[in-house]
């Protein structure tokens, strides 16, 4: 019997995060109330507060959880959360694992598109979430820094910048190319994307 409402409990909250991401969609951060959540998951405002103090906290859980599973990213002492993928990738350095990586990663963006758009819209309205997806970036930026260390590449004062310049441009173009007539093909975009972190990496 505990486990059947432990189990009711997770569905109950997997119900409210991913109400709350699509209400988060169409109608906007802003906009969205936690009545409307609460609402579109088939429960009261109540239940929803039994789950998350407040609509900040869902939107923190949209990225502490939802958009690190998506991206296999795992709780980290250091960093608040890793990609030991993208360590192991950065490390090795070679064109063939960081093309592996970045073909593997850009599958994903679909997904995790939305949630990073939501989270800085989120951060301008609402001063409980400052830099939230600039924060998250952050801990990405440092699994960079930890494969360059790992490594042993590149100055130690060069290898959190060059942490930042990769992963400003593969945010830059997850969030952009779908809408964009950059004049490239897919594959020839992640070609040049990953000739770039070849030569930023290493």
């Amino acid at each position: 019997m505990a486990n059947l409402r432990e189990a009711q409990k997770q569905m109950t909250r997997r119900l409210l995060l991913e109400s709350g991401l699509e209400l988060f969609k169409t109608k906007g951060y802003a906009a969205t109330t936690v009545d409307d959540i609460a609402t579109a998951a088939g429960t009261t405002r109540v239940t929803f507060y039994a789950y998350f103090p407040s609509r900040s906290d869902l939107m923190r859980a949209l990225i502490d959880e939802q958009l690190n599973e998506k991206l296999e990213r795992v709780r980290s002492p250091e960093h608040g959360s890793t990609a030991r993928d993208l360590v192991a990738t950065v490390a090795e350095g070679t064109h063939e694992a960081i093309m592996a990586w970045l073909r593997r990663t850009s599958e994903l963006w679909p997904a995790v598109r939305p949630i990073i758009r939501i989270g800085r819209d989120a951060s301008v309205v609402d001063p409980d979430l400052p830099d939230l997806v600039e924060r998250w970036m952050e801990e990405a930026i440092a699994d960079i820094e930890d494969g360059l260390t790992a490594a042993g590449r590149l100055e130690p004062y060069q290898r959190h910048f060059r942490g930042v310049l990769a992963m400003s441009q593969l945010d830059y173009v997850a969030q952009h190319w779908d809408g964009s007539d950059w004049k490239i093909g897919r594959d020839e975009m992640l070609e040049e994307l990953g000739a770039s972190w070849v030569r930023l990496l290493n």
